[in-house]
């Protein structure tokens, strides 16, 4: 029986999981990936990559989160490829700098990576940050 993406549906599904901004919470965040991955029949190296690449985000976003936010993920697939967005509240606008090793993974093992930082929003004392990032299927299902 195959539970995966139908062939030809184009209709995406999504999944979003809101946590707090905290280290301890990347295992969910791995595992939602994981999960999310297999259910929609990507093959294991890809699981590995889009896994590993939310990680990375996940962790940047994490690091830089203002004290008692949260992260906001969600994962969406169809039968072309997987978009995975990452919301948190930075403290700082260096957050999304682009030098780190972080970035450089996620560059790698995505086909696009976006991030973008609204101004300074006072009520919530941080930085609304968004990183975004698409997996294309080798072969669309």
């Amino acid at each position: 029986m195959d539970e995966g993406v139908a062939q030809g549906d184009s209709k995406p599904t999504t999944i979003g999981l809101r946590v707090p901004a905290l280290p301890e919470q990347l295992g969910m965040l791995r595992a939602l990936a994981e999960t999310v991955a297999l259910v929609a029949d990507f093959a294991v190296d890809e699981v590995n990559d889009i896994r590993l690449a939310l990680d990375e985000v996940a962790m940047i976003s994490i690091s830089g989160a203002v004290p008692g936010s949260v992260l906001e993920c969600e994962l969406s697939y169809d039968s072309a490829g997987m978009t995975v967005r990452v919301e948190t509240m930075a403290s700082s606008s260096a957050v999304l700098e682009d030098g780190a090793l972080s970035w450089h993974i996620v560059r790698t093992l995505t086909d696009s990576v976006r991030a973008v930082q609204e101004p300074f929003a006072i009520p919530a004392r941080g930085y609304p940050t968004l990183v975004e990032f698409h997996w294309q299927r080798a072969v669309p299902r």
